[in-house]
C-alpha cells in the first residue's frame, strides 16, 4: 500500500494531557459546557514591581466542550477500517502547577546575565518607544561596529553598518564628562506566522513616516541568533551578544533622539515615533531550549522566548498573522522546498509528519510534541506551525490578551484598509495623510507565489481532507479563545 492509498481520519488517542506551565486555567467539571477563566488583572506598575515576572492577564473565558479528542490519525482505508487505537476523550487544555515567581526570575537571569545587565528596567520618559541612554567607554576613534556578527556575517548589512560607523560620533551625548549613546528596543513585535503575510504587513508600515524598523525585518535574534543558531542542522556557532541585536535599532535611535532635542526647540518631526521587529520565528521557535535550558520538565520547555521579551518589555505589544493552516503549509512547501516539488510529494511529506506526529503523542505529551527538536527536524513538512492555538496560550501565559493582536491573512488580503487601521489602532498611532494612506493600501501584496510554483497548481483534494481533518480542532479552540469563528477557516480559502 502506498501513500496514496489511504487518508487519515481524525480520531482521538489517550494521550497525556496538554501540559501547560501557569496559565491560571480553572476548568468547572460540571456537566454541559466547561469554563476555562484566564482571570486576574496586572498594569505596567505591578508587572515593574514584580521584576518582569510573568502576570496574570486581564479576564478571559475559555469554553470547552464536554470530551474534547486530542487527535489521532489513524489509517483508514477505502473500506472505511481503521488501523491504530481507540478514540479516548482528552481534556485540551489542563492546568499545569504554577512556578515559583522569584525563583522563576532567578533563573531567567542567571541563564541570560549579560542581557539583564545590558538592558535597564526602565526606559527614558519622554519617549514613546522604549529607549534608554547607555554610557559609551570605547575609543571614539575605532570602529564601534568591528565585532558585530551581523555585520561580519551577511554582506547585505556591510552598507547600512558603514553608514552607522560614519555617523556613529556625531550622535554620542556628552553629559558630566562621559559619552553617551541612545539604545532602543521595539515598541513592537510582529511574530509569525510564516508564509502568512507578515512580509507584506511589514512593507506597508514601513511607509509611515512614524514607524521605524531594524535594518532588515528578520533578525532572529530570540530565538536564533543569540544561541548561534543559523540552522540545527548545521550546528552551533557563537551567540550574537544583545549589543550587536541593538546595534540594528541605532539608526532609528538616533531620529528618536533627533526628536526628543527637537522637542526642547518645539519641533520634532515626529515625536512619536516607534520601532517595530518582524522576525516570523519569535512566536513559535523555540527549537534551542533543549541545549541550552536544564532538561527538568519531562521534555517540555521550562522557558519560552516571551518569558524573557516579558521580563525586559513587560508592555511589549506583539501582531500575529495567521492564514488557514492548511493552505499556509502548502505555501510553505512550495517556498522552502528545493527540488522536485509536485502536489503528489506534498502529500507524501504531510502523511510522513502526521505519522511521526502521532507517534510522538503516544509516548509524550502534546506541548512536548510541539517543542521536540528531534522530531521536528525529521518531518519533512512544519506541520506544528499551523498550530496556533497551542503558541497563543504560551504567549497568553505572560502577555495580556490586549497586549496581542491576532489577524487573518484572508481578511487582509480582502480589505487591507481595514487590516492596517486595525494596526494603526493597535500601536497607538496618529492619522496619516489621504496620500501616504493610499500608498499604504494601494501598494500590490509582497512575497507573493513565484510562478514557478503556481504553475504546480493546488494540493491534492485528498491531502486538504486529511489537513483539514488535523487542524480542524486546534482551529475550533483558537476561535474560541479569540471569540471569532472566522479563524474556524470553514470556507476553504485558496490563498
Amino acid at each position: 500500500m502506498t501513500h496514496m492509498d489511504y487518508k487519515y481520519s481524525l480520531l482521538g488517542s489517550e494521550v497525556d494531557d496538554y501540559r501547560k506551565r501557569p496559565l491560571l486555567l480553572q476548568v468547572d467539571d460540571t456537566p454541559g459546557e466547561p469554563v476555562c477563566d484566564l482571570g486576574g488583572e496586572t498594569g505596567a506598575a505591578e508587572a515593574v514591581e514584580h521584576a518582569g515576572l510573568p502576570q496574570p492577564h486581564p479576564s478571559l473565558q475559555l469554553r470547552v466542550r464536554p470530551g474534547r479528542h486530542v487527535p489521532h490519525h489513524g489509517l483508514v482505508h477505502p473500506d472505511g477500517g481503521q488501523e491504530g487505537p481507540p478514540p479516548h476523550p482528552v481534556p485540551f487544555p489542563l492546568q499545569q502547577p504554577a512556578v515559583e515567581r522569584s525563583r522563576r526570575f532567578k533563573v531567567l537571569v542567571n541563564s541570560e546575565p549579560h542581557m539583564f545587565s545590558v538592558i535597564p528596567r526602565q526606559f527614558q520618559p519622554g519617549v514613546k518607544n522604549p529607549c534608554w541612554y547607555e554610557e559609551y567607554t570605547g575609543n571614539i576613534t575605532s570602529d564601534p561596529y568591528r565585532k558585530n556578527m551581523y555585520a561580519r556575517y551577511s554582506r547585505r548589512f556591510r552598507t547600512e553598518f558603514q553608514f552607522l560607523r560614519n555617523t556613529f560620533r556625531e550622535h554620542l551625548i556628552h553629559h558630566d564628562g562621559k559619552l553617551y549613546r541612545m539604545r532602543c528596543l521595539p515598541y513592537f513585535y510582529i511574530i509569525g506566522q510564516p508564509k502568512c503575510g507578515t512580509t507584506d504587513l511589514y512593507d506597508r508600515l514601513k511607509l509611515r513616516p512614524d514607524v521605524r524598523f531594524t535594518t532588515f525585518k528578520e533578525p532572529h535574534w530570540w530565538t536564533r541568533k543569540r544561541f548561534g543558531i543559523s540552522r540545527i542542522s548545521k550546528g552551533f556557532q557563537d551567540g550574537y551578544p544583545v549589543e550587536d541585536y541593538l546595534d540594528l535599532f541605532d539608526q532609528s535611535a538616533y531620529q528618536i533622539q533627533g526628536n526628543l532635542t527637537a522637542k526642547g526647540s518645539g519641533s520634532p518631526s515626529h515625536p512619536n515615533m516607534i520601532i517595530g521587529e518582524a522576525s516570523a520565528s519569535t512566536m513559535w521557535d523555540n527549537n534551542a531550549w533543549v541545549y541550552f535550558y536544564d532538561n527538568t520538565t519531562e521534555g517540555e520547555p521550562p522557558f519560552l522566548v516571551q518569558d524573557f521579551i516579558h521580563a525586559l518589555q513587560p508592555d511589549g505589544r506583539f501582531i500575529v498573522m495567521l492564514r488557514d493552516p492548511v493552505e499556509r503549509l502548502y505555501s510553505d512547501y512550495l517556498y522552502f522546498g528545493i527540488t522536485n516539488k509536485s502536489a503528489e510529494d506534498f502529500h507524501e511529506k504531510v502523511s510522513e509528519s502526521l505519522q511521526l506526529f502521532e507517534g510522538c503523542l503516544t509516548e509524550y505529551t502534546m506541548r512536548s510534541c510541539v517543542y521536540n527538536i528531534t522530531l521536528n527536524n525529521a518531518m519533512p513538512v512544519r506541520l506544528r506551525i499551523g498550530l496556533y492555538i497551542l503558541y497563543l496560550l504560551d504567549w497568553l501565559t505572560v502577555f495580556s490578551r490586549e497586549q496581542i493582536l491576532v489577524l487573518r491573512l484572508e481578511d487582509h488580503a480582502s480589505n487591507r484598509k481595514y487590516t492596517m487601521h486595525k494596526v494603526f489602532d493597535f500601536l497607538n498611532l496618529g492619522p496619516l495623510t489621504k496620500e501616504i494612506e493610499s500608498e499604504i493600501t494601494r501598494n500590490p501584496a509582497s512575497n507573493t507565489r513565484k510562478p514557478a510554483d503556481k504553475n504546480l497548481g493546488p494540493m491534492l483534494p485528498i491531502t486538504k481532507e486529511i489537513l483539514r481533518d488535523f487542524y480542524t480542532p486546534f482551529n475550533e479552540e483558537l476561535a474560541k479563545v479569540l471569540r471569532n469563528d472566522s479563524f474556524l477557516w470553514n470556507n476553504n480559502s485558496t490563498l
